[in-house]
């Protein structure tokens, strides 16, 4: 019991508790508030990683057209509706 009233009566134990315990719950950086901004710092890193993808396969597509005559005729025809001398287009529409 003296004990327990000897760690009691120290003041730089009481002073690093109240420090803790007012960084840990009551400060606007709080944990709560870290674990937030942890949790967007991985959203935002995913959406990152995402559009880095993203990224890659349009310059590989578009490689593609800039390179092969055919891909670039394929996708104007499907894009762009675009056709050839006396040739006729027809669009079939399908309803949801």
């Amino acid at each position: 019991m003296k004990k327990v009233l000897n760690i009691l009566k120290n003041k730089y134990l009481i002073t690093v508790v109240a420090l803790a315990v007012w960084v840990s719950f009551f400060d606007k950086n709080d944990i709560s508030a870290q674990m937030d901004l942890s949790n967007k710092v991985k959203k935002l890193q995913a959406e990152r990683d995402y559009y880095l993808e993203a990224i890659k396969t349009n310059r590989n597509k578009i490689n593609e057209l800039q390179t092969d005559s055919k891909s670039l005729e394929k996708f104007a025809r499907e894009n762009y509706l675009m056709k050839k001398e006396n040739e006729d287009v027809f669009v079939i529409v399908t309803q949801k």
